[in-house]
């Protein structure tokens, strides 16, 4: 087998890839294209939407994208060497997105709640069920096909994730499930992370492989050797988180990314512990999933998900015969999309202050001697990796694990937490205002079994943290404080007025 510390040099791999002929689709050669892709022809903004035209098509999709501006970024194989270099902030690219004006000239666009839009001319339906119109001539034809709020949130999700085209669905599970059936079919194999969502895992360990006949093999991705070894000749998707659920792991999106393109197979990162921390498709990746439920909904009161990726992958998604999104029909809601979108431009603000508090609170934590998880500290073990992959300004995220070691001492001090210190609240999700807490291993992660829990590092006390930003940060420190003091989780000696 061949040695994955050689699959490819840093900056040649990159340089090689970006030698791809790309061709632009401009109105005047887009009359080839007849397969729903019109609608995604303006996604992000009003730039061009490029695809490659040499493809290696997967079920008649390429999700290669173009990197030749990424030449001199450095893949990293083996967490060492120059800092991968740095792109614009993710908000430049939002900035870009210009979403109109409401339907009497309201600052907020204006939500078109039909679920069916009438035509002009009978032969217009005829088209638009060809693939000759659609809505990029202003035309709809029924909201579970393409709805405009909905698309205006997809332009949105486009520019902050930097991809071609964006979808938005009805939560984050049915945006995973969609990808993944679109890649594969009855008898292909998916290569996949052995750190996931308990959902997640679910899916690709059980309801696939029953109903699909379409089998995954988890694998510790940080083994760049196992993961290659892993790839089969019908594996089609090599799936993983950019920051692991629960444990926080950093995913090395740029090796990753190029071992999965040189054995063919399509790279799905899931984004959704690292909105704007982290860019995976500038990174190599094909698709960025999300669930928007999360950190970029933020208020706990909505259940979403999106699809970032190329133009040619949506539209094959949205196509009336084959496409997954359109035949199972996770459609979100018009109203849902216009709430989502009013949060996204003060995402950058909540990210930031997540991860102020997060830092603070797991050197602090650390310093006491307990076992606190977070990227941020110089003893995690992918401490160097993330801070060369993050863009800047945005730390290094909202979530934080304490491992308690037994079951008992973590129900006891969320408990504490939630009911006695009024720290926040046991519930799971994350991204919400107030500090969310859960014990992974019996909750989200309860469906695995207890050696896949012991591979995945997530023991009996594992509390993950969803740090809120409610509250001053000393106020909600000393609630902290407090609780580990009266469970004698650290003894008060040990509490100087450095933590307290």
């Amino acid at each position: 087998m061949e040695d994955c510390s050689e699959v490819v040099s840093a900056v040649d791999a990159v340089a090689n890839f970006a030698q791809r002929p790309v061709v632009e689709l401009s109105t005047t050669n887009r009359s080839h294209s007849r397969h729903r892709r019109e609608g995604f022809e303006r996604v992000v903004s009003n730039s061009v939407v490029m695809s490659i035209s040499n493809g290696e098509l997967k079920h008649g999709v390429s999700c290669k994208r173009g990197l030749r501006e990424r030449a001199d970024t450095d893949l990293d194989m083996g967490h060492t060497g120059p800092a991968i270099k740095k792109f614009p902030d993710p908000v430049q690219t939002l900035a870009n997105v210009h979403q109109g004006l409401g339907q009497h000239g309201g600052v907020n666009v204006a939500i078109e709640a039909s679920s069916t839009f009438a035509i002009v001319e009978p032969q217009t339906l005829n088209k638009l069920f060809s693939g000759e119109l659609g809505t990029d001539h202003g035309l709809y034809l029924y909201s579970r096909h393409f709805n405009p709020t909905v698309l205006s949130l997809g332009r949105k999700m486009a520019a902050l994730e930097d991809t071609e085209a964006a979808y938005c669905t009805a939560s984050g599970m049915s945006a995973i499930a969609a990808v993944m059936l679109q890649l594969c079919s009855s008898g292909d194999h998916i290569v996949a992370s052995n750190r996931l969502y308990g959902g997640t895992h679910a899916l690709l360990a059980h309801f696939l492989p029953r109903t699909c006949n379409i089998k995954t093999t988890f694998v510790d991705v940080d083994d760049l050797d196992a993961v290659h070894a892993a790839v089969q000749p019908n594996s089609k998707v090599l799936y993983f988180e950019s920051l692991s659920n629960p444990r926080l792991y950093v995913a090395n999106i740029p090796a990753l990314a190029h071992l999965a393109h040189s054995r063919g197979l399509t790279a799905v990162v899931d984004n959704t512990f690292a909105p704007l921390l982290l860019s995976p498709a500038r990174l190599g990746a094909d698709v960025v999933v999300h669930s928007l439920s999360k950190y970029i909904s933020g208020a706990g009161d909505i259940i979403a998900g999106a699809v970032c990726g190329p133009a040619e992958l949506i539209s094959a998604m949205m196509d009336l015969h084959h496409g997954a999104l359109m035949l199972l029909g996770p459609t979100m809601d018009p109203h849902v999309a216009f709430q989502v979108g009013l949060r996204i431009p003060h995402l950058s603000i909540r990210m930031k202050e997540f991860g102020i508090r997060a830092l603070l609170y797991a050197k602090r934590l650390k310093k006491l001697g307990l076992k606190a998880i977070y990227p941020g500290l110089q003893d995690h073990p992918h401490h160097a990796l993330m801070t060369k992959l993050l863009n800047d300004g945005y730390g290094y995220g909202g979530m934080m694990c304490l491992d308690l070691d037994t079951k008992e001492r973590a129900q006891d001090f969320m408990r504490y937490l939630q009911n006695v210190a009024h720290f926040g609240w046991m519930a799971v999700s994350l991204g919400y205002h107030d500090t969310l807490m859960s014990c992974s291993g019996s909750s989200t992660s309860s469906g695995l079994t207890s050696e896949e829990k012991a591979v995945s590092g997530i023991s009996p006390g594992l509390v993950r943290m969803s740090i809120g930003f409610t509250g001053s940060t000393e106020q909600r420190w000393k609630q902290l404080l407090d609780a580990l003091i009266a469970l004698k989780l650290v003894p008060p000696q040990a509490v100087d007025s450095s933590v307290r």
